[in-house]
């Protein structure tokens, strides 16, 4: 248990340092100074500074699918087969995993280009599954016509490079709470897709 704490204690460390300096800015001197370390103490517990940035991509991938699948589930619930409710749905939770822990979720949104080309290429696979939800309702909403007629790939990358933002400029300090701040960008999805002409 103690291994385990300490290694999530260098990941969250090592996902801070990422943020403000970027992957190939920070060292594993940087981590292991950051953790009151010697370098060489650090790889009693972690590999590779890669490693730490796979464990924090990984987990922050894994949060946004279990997040995505809460809502389509509690959407279906509530009102099945609604393309909007659904699509709100999967908005807001994507928000709230990046709300949660911003330096992980933009760690994942910024810096996971850097991985070796296996586990970048496990990284796009889970991305285009996770972005293909989006795309799915959205064809749904249009097929229904409660979004504009707009191509749905398009619409869901322009959704989700904008959702995606939130990591960069979101303060848990800030004057909104991230419920609220939830609720303002699922309005402001919804715009982009066209609802409010079709209302």
């Amino acid at each position: 248990m103690v291994e385990v704490s300490r290694r999530r204690a260098i990941e969250d460390v090592a996902s801070d340092l990422f943020r403000a300096n970027g992957y190939a800015g920070t060292s594993v001197r940087d981590i292991a100074r950051a953790m009151s370390l010697q370098g060489a103490s650090l790889y009693a517990h972690v590999t590779s500074k890669e490693d730490v940035l796979w464990a924090i991509v990984d987990r922050a991938a894994s949060s946004f699918e279990a997040a995505a699948d809460r809502a389509e589930g509690q959407a279906q619930e509530r009102r099945p087969g609604d393309p909007v409710e659904a699509i709100s749905a999967l908005i807001r939770a994507h928000v709230e995993v990046l709300t949660e822990d911003v330096g992980e979720a933009s760690v994942f949104v910024h810096e996971w280009r850097a991985l070796g080309p296996e586990r970048r290429q496990t990284v796009l696979e889970r991305r285009d599954a996770y972005e293909a939800r989006f795309r799915r309702r959205i064809a749904d909403g249009i097929a229904l016509g409660a979004f504009a007629l707009v191509d749905p790939a398009i619409a869901s990358t322009v959704l989700l490079t904008a959702l995606n933002g939130v990591a960069t400029w979101y303060d848990p300090a800030g004057r909104l709470a991230a419920d609220r701040v939830a609720d303002h960008v699922v309005e402001l999805g919804l715009r982009l897709l066209g609802l409010e002409a079709h209302r």
